[in-house]
């Protein structure tokens, strides 16, 4: 994760709002692999999610 928590971020910051399905898109990832990337964020507390018809949407604090 320390390689892609960058990029990761970066992406983040570009597009303000993103899914896990964009992020594993972008990254050619698995969608499980997103948002792993995404959860470990958000226990550091670098992002936040908010559940929306359900569909996870995340951005940076």
């Amino acid at each position: 994760m320390n390689i892609h928590r960058d990029k990761l971020i970066e992406f983040m910051r570009k597009n303000k709002i993103v899914t896990s399905s964009e992020v594993a898109k972008h990254f050619k990832i698995s969608w499980n692999t997103a948002d792993k990337y995404l959860l470990e964020l958000a226990f550091e507390g670098r992002c936040e999610r908010i559940k929306k018809e359900g569909v996870n949407l995340w951005f940076l604090k």
